[in-house]
């Protein structure tokens, strides 16, 4: 073996296929990947006018300018976390470290749960929306299932694939989103509706009369995707500084960019129509204030363009839940095949295969389940898209409100409480933000749902939440009796495969004159002892 080869492997206790392939993904490549996951246009079509419409408020640019403030209150404890646990388990091997490994078991089902309900709830819209646009401009009648089908297998090759080559795939589409909402901003604002560029919608008066918890409930799901980046940082170059720069920019831009826009369209329609419009129109409601301005054929292209970014957000969350699912199997929370990445690639090849099964399994029961005419997005949209949707975005916000107080337990426990004083104080800020946050969207769970008080919906998706979070300490506690050496593995990712190399080292020094350890290319940072 050359050095050149050498330097290329990646060592790690287990072996190669134990660890993600590292050094794939810079600054650029990791932003564009979890920008990917915000879906621009699928929220300024989708998120926006729904908000507008059930929440009946004109003030909906400061719910993404104090969901900003919140997340990256979040973010600051989250990031300073970051630079210490590498792992793409990231929420449940950051409360693990912080809380124990129960907690930490707890938070992986919920996170392999939540996400998974994210991901495969788009292909609901996916599936509709292509269907009706091959219906539209081609005449071609075809069911929502079959190209939603379609798009799990195509989501499911690119998953197996290099890290890199879907950064490349996600940043093409999110860089022609994003081009096409700014043009869309800038028409907006050159051609006002009645009330011309009104600041009326600034005002915090107006947010009077909603619940701003719920209303916050509405629009959290525009920031799902900044908190992936740590998912990433075994493929990073420097994951310290690299992870941490993506958050703050994901979640600066992110709030910026969706407050200005959602301010814009109030002013294309003028902020005292703007809810009527929305109630009326729906997601149409872009396209209607686009084609006037800007003609058929850029609206066109938008419709086609909003599909393609429905695309990347679903391959983005395909990519968390293979990771999460990597990190669970490596550290004996699933089946030890699912922690195994592909030689070849360095990718979680079994995580995204056990994904992509998922959503086939849950798909195929809803297009079973449909028995509306072609067309009825009561199926693909309301139901599949809607409740995943809603079930994802809880489950996020009770693993981020538990990581933020995992982070101040984590630094508490090593005695830095001086030095990281002002991160924790952060921390328990964005930590009591959320709690009250996820508090309204259970209370209100049937706002986010769209259906009857009565229904026994509004507690059967959120107990989805409730029994992950069961099954996973249930899992953690067995582990705890039956494989403490497993249960203490928990969060530490290929920290823990390191750590044992070096005391099996420790307790029997190499003969005279036998080979030498190999060089890892994945070192982590010295390891503090393990909190437990």
């Amino acid at each position: 073996m050359t050095g050149t080869t050498a330097r290329r492997e990646i060592h790690t206790y287990k072996g190669q296929d134990r660890a993600l392939r590292a050094g794939r993904l810079g600054t650029a490549g990791l932003l564009l990947s979890v920008l990917a996951a915000t879906a621009p246009l699928m929220v300024v079509a989708g998120v926006m006018p729904t908000t507008y419409a059930v929440m009946g408020i004109t003030a909906q640019p400061l719910l993404f300018v104090v969901l900003g403030v919140v997340m990256a209150l979040f973010g600051v404890g989250y990031a300073e976390m970051s630079r210490h646990v590498h792992n793409a388990g990231a929420f449940y091997a950051y409360i693990a470290r912080g809380l124990g490994g129960a907690a930490g078991a707890g938070a992986s089902f919920v996170a392999l749960a939540a996400y998974n309900a994210l991901q495969v709830g788009v292909y609901g819209l996916f599936g509709f929306e292509a269907a009706l646009l091959l219906d539209t401009y081609l005449s071609i009648r075809v069911d929502w299932w079959v190209i939603a089908l379609l798009g799990i297998a195509v989501t499911g090759v690119l998953g197996a694939l290099k890290v890199d080559l879907n950064a490349r795939v996600l940043g093409a589409l999110l860089l022609v989103e994003v081009t096409l909402v700014v043009i869309l901003d800038i028409a907006f604002a050159a051609d006002p509706g009645p009330q011309g560029l009104s600041l009326q919608a600034l005002d915090p008066a107006a947010l009077t009369g909603a619940g701003l918890g719920t209303a916050l409930c509405f629009t959290v799901a525009a920031f799902l995707g900044f908190e992936q980046a740590p998912v990433y940082a075994e493929e990073t170059h420097r994951p310290q500084t690299v992870v941490r720069r993506v958050m703050f920019l994901a979640v600066g831009s992110v709030a910026v960019f969706f407050a200005l826009t959602s301010w814009l369209m109030g002013v294309a329609t003028g902020p005292d129509h703007v809810v009527g419009a929305a109630r009326e129109q729906s997601a149409g409601l872009l396209f209607g204030l686009s084609e006037p301005r800007l003609g058929g054929t850029f609206t066109d292209v938008l419709h086609i363009l909003f599909l393609t970014g429905i695309f990347a957000c679903m391959l983005a969350f395909h990519n968390v839940v293979a990771r999460y699912a990597f990190a669970m199997g490596r550290e004996g929370l699933l089946p030890a095949a699912v922690g195994r990445a592909a030689r070849g690639t360095g990718a979680p090849a079994v995580g995204s295969m056990l994904q992509t099964a998922v959503a086939l399994l849950v798909v195929l029961a809803f297009a079973l389940a449909d028995d509306g005419p072609h067309g009825d997005p009561t199926t693909p949209v309301l139901e599949l898209f809607t409740w995943m949707g809603n079930v994802g975005a809880l489950g996020v916000i009770a693993l981020m409100a538990t990581t933020s107080v995992a982070v101040i337990a984590f630094f508490v426990r090593r005695g830095a409480v001086a030095v990281q004083g002002a991160r924790l104080a952060c921390a328990g800020l964005a930590a009591v933000a959320l709690t009250v946050i996820f508090g309204y969207a259970v209370a209100d769970f049937e706002v986010l749902l769209g259906t009857d008080p009565d229904s026994a919906l509004r507690w059967v998706l959120p107990g989805v939440i409730g029994a992950a979070a069961l099954a996973g300490v249930v899992v953690g506690l067995v582990l705890r009796s039956a494989r403490p050496a497993t249960y203490a593995r928990i969060g530490l990712g290929n920290e823990a495969f390191q750590l044992a190399r070096e005391a099996e080292h420790t307790a029997a020094p190499p003969a005279p004159g036998s080979a030498a350890p190999p060089v890892t290319d994945q070192t982590p940072e010295p390891p503090a002892k393990p909190e437990r």
